[in-house]
């Protein structure tokens, strides 16, 4: 005689059976999924504790130019003329040639990964040996003490905000996971979750098993879907335009990463590793003169109009279709990243935030560009001769 299952033990059958095929495959998540939450990001920048990378040393910041270029030997001078002056030259930078030299950072070795499949002079050698890295925003970032690891103000800063603040909080999740050594198609979705990280006692350090909501309702613009594979417990996915949130001290701003790719080493309570891409200059320095004014320069000695002079004559990918200047710069993000489970949404809201996703075009700076010729100097005798130091190279 047949004995039919009760309905009410059904869901404990399904609970036992995928108990069973998690049994046989310990390396495959539950149901397939594992999703992953951002804790912690920074420019990936080679930075060692010599600065053997900056032979010349370091960049001087903005008050140290600011007295070479007023220095104090009598000379009357307005505020226009000079402080105003300069902040106007933060605010709406240009190509001009500087008095004073840009120290980049130098090879031949830099974090990152090979965005465009060869290898050329530009390049740099990974730390773990890979030739080919494309990384511009090391030579532009490399030798100024505010962003290098692992002290730099603006880094520490920007770092800790990626947690603290929940406007920056990017979720990456990934389906049809067989495996989480080894995987030859995974789905990858990149979202913005709504809720706070689950941080230990001292509230300064994820620990895993906490959950996230997707932001629909404010952040269908950032939901990317990709695909990727894992091969050696490293996940790789195929590139895509990124959209992603970086507040920093309550300055909400987007950033935008052109052909943007995930290189994450994954483990089943976090994921560690490299988000690399070419970064949009003026969505780039847009968030940096926002949030960082003289002020918070001078904690580490950086220098925004100097910084955008570099960007524009280290950028090497996105050509303007009108000027053929490149608008985006090759460089990576070292990021951090700790297991969550997704509260799923309803399939039927999903998509319809999926047709209000707009893929705008990234910030293109000030509708009038400023003439160059405006960004007059004060050269004194004791300064260096230098080119151009924002043409292109």
């Amino acid at each position: 005689m047949k004995h039919p299952l009760p309905p009410r033990l059904l869901p404990m059958l399904g609970l036992l059976l995928a108990g069973f095929a998690q049994a046989d495959n310990p390396d495959r998540p539950a149901g397939g999924s594992i999703a992953y939450v951002l804790t912690n990001m920074s420019w990936a920048m080679q930075s060692t504790p010599g600065a053997a990378e900056c032979p010349k040393g370091l960049n001087e910041g903005t008050r140290e130019q600011f007295k070479q270029l007023f220095p104090d030997n009598g000379t009357k001078r307005s505020f226009e003329s000079t402080q105003l002056r300069r902040e106007i030259d933060g605010f709406h930078p240009t190509t001009a040639a500087e008095p004073f030299a840009y120290r980049e950072g130098e090879g031949p070795v830099a974090p990152g990964l090979d965005l465009d499949g060869t290898t050329g002079p530009e390049d740099f050698r990974s730390p773990d040996g890979h030739e080919g890295i494309d990384n511009q925003m090391h030579r532009v970032l490399g030798c100024t003490a505010n962003y290098r690891a692992p002290d730099g103000p603006i880094r520490f800063f920007e770092d800790e905000m990626v947690l603290r603040e929940n406007y920056n909080r990017v979720v990456v999740q990934l389906h049809g996971v067989d495996s989480l050594k080894d995987d030859d198609a995974v789905d990858v979705r990149i979202f913005r979750g709504r809720d706070k990280v689950l941080v230990d006692a001292g509230g300064l350090k994820a620990v895993p098993g906490g959950t996230q909501r997707m932001d629909l309702r404010r952040g269908a613009n950032y939901i990317r879907e990709t695909r990727g594979r894992i091969s050696g417990g490293v996940l790789r996915t195929e590139p895509v335009d990124l959209l992603y949130p970086w507040d920093v001290f309550y300055f909400p701003s987007d950033q935008y990463m052109y052909k943007a790719r995930l290189e994450l080493k994954l483990e089943p309570t976090a994921a560690t590793g490299l988000i690399g891409g070419y970064a949009d200059i003026e969505t780039w320095y847009l968030h940096t003169i926002r949030n960082w004014g003289t002020h918070y320069q001078s904690y580490g000695n950086s220098s925004a109009p100097s910084i955008y002079k570099a960007m524009r004559r280290l950028a090497d990918a996105e050509p303007d279709p009108q000027t053929g200047r490149n608008r985006a710069i090759s460089g990576a993000l070292a990021t951090v990243f700790t297991q969550v489970n997704i509260i799923e949404p309803d399939p039927a809201e999903y998509a319809e935030a999926l047709t209000r996703r707009r893929f705008t075009a990234p910030y293109r700076g000030m509708p009038a560009e400023r003439d160059p010729a405006e960004e007059q100097f004060e050269p004194q005798p004791s300064m260096p001769a230098v080119a151009a130091s924002g043409a292109p190279r």
